[in-house]
């Protein structure tokens, strides 16, 4: 599908549904940028630099561009603690309860950058549904931008990637959607639209989303206006 923004109304049928967590279900900026620039301070890193290129991308990854040489499971260990640690003025974004709320069990799940730990705790923090199987940073090999994180997700919900749609906010998560074969639907709540040219729409948030499950084995329904050009 061609990249499209436009003001007319959008529908999507698909049969599974994939979002990202930080930017798309919870806001933990603070704590990410708090957590980060901490452990970059520890660890004599640039903070700038610390938070240019973690965000969408698994921890463990940018360890290892930052500091190669470091143990990078070891310092996943302390900026995980660093994180889980801080829960200030993490909320959940708007629409996102509404939304998980009108989807079928088993319909959906989260592909996070985030390790299992750390994504359970965020989002039993926010409120949010937190599904009994999910993509977490230990479930791949590479993370994102690379295609595995949602070929995962489609794989856990027993479906092709072409039957899925992703929710990112980041850059490196358009791409890795896109790079799997699904539809990519991005917000712009943390990052420009210029680097946001991997979806295949673009909306400001989840709350003008309408979601409508469909008999049997027919999949869900997606309504939404995408922003306009």
């Amino acid at each position: 599908m061609a990249f499209s923004i436009s003001s007319s109304p959008a529908l999507i049928r698909c049969k599974g549904i994939l979002f990202d967590m930080d930017g798309i279900l919870i806001s933990s900026l603070g704590s990410v940028e708090r957590s980060w620039t901490k452990w970059a301070g520890m660890r004599g890193v640039d903070p700038r630099r610390a938070l240019e290129i973690t965000h969408g991308c698994r921890a463990i990854e940018t360890v290892a561009r930052l500091r190669p040489d470091l143990n990078s499971e070891a310092e996943l260990k302390v900026i995980e603690d660093l994180e889980i640690g801080d829960n200030g003025g993490l909320t959940v974004l708007p629409g996102v309860l509404s939304l998980l709320a009108a989807l079928p069990d088993g319909k959906w799940t989260v592909v996070t950058s985030a390790t299992e730990r750390l994504a359970r705790a965020r989002l039993a923090a926010g409120g949010v549904p937190v599904p009994e199987q999910m993509v977490t940073a230990e479930s791949v090999a590479v993370g994102k931008p690379d295609p595995a994180p949602y070929l995962a997700g489609a794989a856990l919900l027993g479906l092709a990637p072409e039957d899925c749609v992703v929710f990112e906010d980041a850059a490196s998560g358009t791409r890795s959607g896109r790079a799997a074969g699904c539809t990519v639907v991005a917000t712009t709540f943390s990052h420009s639209v210029e680097s946001l040219d991997a979806a295949h729409y673009l909306v400001e948030d989840l709350a003008g989303l309408q979601a409508e499950a469909l008999s049997g084995d027919e999949g869900i329904v997606l309504r939404f206006t995408p922003l306009a050009g």
